[in-house]
């Protein structure tokens, strides 16, 4: 997500938290669905600051998701193919949905029972199903709906879900937005791969993540197939419909880097393809290689968004976006994205990361040294209202310590690493042992000690998780 410390003038600061009114949504739960197969997955994995997002039960492996949009952009009428993989022996499973009208659900073909309670639903299959429930076993769920999709405010007055455009709309979903149009296991600790077919009026475009596997018109209707093949967190999905200019370039190693940019601000976002190349490829050097089979963007409307949202292969921005903006939003694609998140709480992990690629692109392009962003960072007191790793609570998941103070924590690990070689190769094997997958603040501090040799106890305790500013020498 954008710094939110920076310039008004280039970007807008997201807070990842839902109204109460919504979280009451995400409050709901059925309880207690008994059955002699199995016993009912959680209604939610207890996250530190969404307790009830995601479910327990199963892990999946597959989204299918087809959405046919009106001229309007205002209502849709959806498929869901979820493909998973139980891990406990279910009688009944959950999905998180909000808002959207429920028409009917089957469990490996044969209908299953659906009760709701605010955003969540239970699904208890038919019992002639059973095997494919058990532990290891794989179940497809398919879920039709329709309706129109929410737009969620956050505590912030920003949004997100479904947001309406001038001439269509864009999906953004961190920390809970995708719920609002896809049923499914909302939160960044299950990762999938996703096929997603939108279907809109013919003359407007439909982008996803991933590549583009077909384009289909007929009827005065288009049909854009994307796929995703890499595992990716719901909140990273999107889908913006409406009359984008979509391009295809490709970065000197052959990465494919595909755009979709509003005719408004087709002028101004001119350079960007040229851009992503180009900061790639200065990412390969720094990070190690790059985690998708594509790279791209999708460039909006000033005030289709308030805020840019590293959504997977192609972050979208409000309007065409600055270096620095860019800069830190394809660096998300290796913090965040490829390695994403256990919980929200090491939200830091992403942020703070990408906010040091800023620090270190500046510092290789623009003559300023990275020890001149830390002090700038060290000064600022917004960067210590709270300890990076322990946000008090949701609203503050996207507050300026996770990402300045996040940024200082890495900077500070370098100078106790004292050798540029050694710390860029710490941050490779980082990426490198958990590409595509999740991992928590305490697998990063053990990783950076285990292939350091360091104890880096005070570090952790003061710069990381302590509750004043430190002094440095």
């Amino acid at each position: 997500m954008d710094h939110p410390t920076a310039a008004a003038a280039r970007r807008t600061a997201h807070a990842a938290v839902l109204l109460p009114a919504v979280l009451a949504l995400l409050a709901g739960c059925t309880a207690g669905l008994g059955g002699s197969m199995g016993t009912p997955g959680a209604a939610g994995v207890r996250d530190p600051y969404f307790p009830r997002l995601g479910n327990g039960g199963y892990d999946v492996t597959h989204y299918g998701l087809t959405l046919d949009v009106d001229a309007t952009a205002e209502r849709l009428s959806a498929t869901a193919v979820i493909t998973a993989r139980a891990t406990q022996d279910l009688s009944a499973f959950h999905l998180d949905l909000a808002g959207l009208e429920v028409r009917s659900v089957t469990v490996e073909g044969r209908p299953a029972a659906v009760s709701r309670a605010g955003s969540e639903l239970t699904l208890r299959p038919d019992r002639a199903v059973a095997d494919h429930l058990r532990t290891g076993g794989t179940f497809r769920t398919v879920v039709r709906y329709a309706g129109s999709p929410l737009t969620v405010t956050d505590a912030d007055g920003s949004e997100e879900g479904w947001l309406r455009t001038a001439d269509g709309a864009v999906a953004l979903g961190e920390p809970a937005g995708s719920l609002t149009w896809f049923p499914g296991n909302h939160h960044p600790g299950d990762k999938a791969a996703y096929d997603v077919r939108v279907t809109v009026p013919e003359g407007q475009s439909a982008v996803s993540n991933g590549e583009l596997v077909s384009r289909r018109t007929a009827g005065g209707r288009t049909t854009f197939h994307w796929r995703t093949r890499e595992p990716m967190a719901t909140y990273l999905a999107t889908v913006a419909v409406g009359r984008y200019t979509v391009r295809t370039t490709a970065t000197e190693d052959g990465l494919p880097v595909i755009t979709a940019v509003d005719p408004a601000v087709a002028g101004a976002s001119a350079g960007v393809p040229a851009r992503i190349a180009e900061i790639v490829a200065w990412g390969e050097k720094r990070f190690g290689p790059y985690p998708f089979s594509s790279a791209g963007a999708v460039v909006g409307r000033r005030g289709d968004a308030g805020y840019a949202l590293e959504t997977q292969n192609r972050p979208f921005f409000p309007g065409p976006p600055d270096t620095g903006l860019l800069v830190h939003e394809l660096a998300h694609q290796w913090f965040g994205d490829s390695v994403t998140p256990a919980s929200w709480r090491d939200m830091w992990l992403n942020e703070g990361f990408a906010t040091y690629a800023e620090w270190l692109w500046s510092a290789d392009h623009d003559g300023v040294p990275v020890a001149e962003s830390f002090r700038k960072a060290y000064a600022d007191e917004a960067n210590w209202a709270f300890p990076a790793s322990r946000p008090p609570g949701p609203a503050d998941l996207s507050r300026p310590p996770v990402y300045g103070r996040g940024a200082m924590v890495v900077h500070r690990i370098r100078q106790e690493v004292d050798d540029d070689e050694a710390f860029f190769g710490i941050v490779r094997g980082w990426l490198s042992a958990h590409r595509h997958a999740n991992a928590s603040t305490a697998d990063f501090t053990a990783h950076v000690e285990e292939k350091s040799g360091l104890d880096l106890t005070e570090l952790w305790d003061t710069w990381l998780d302590g509750g004043s500013r430190p002094p440095v020498g």
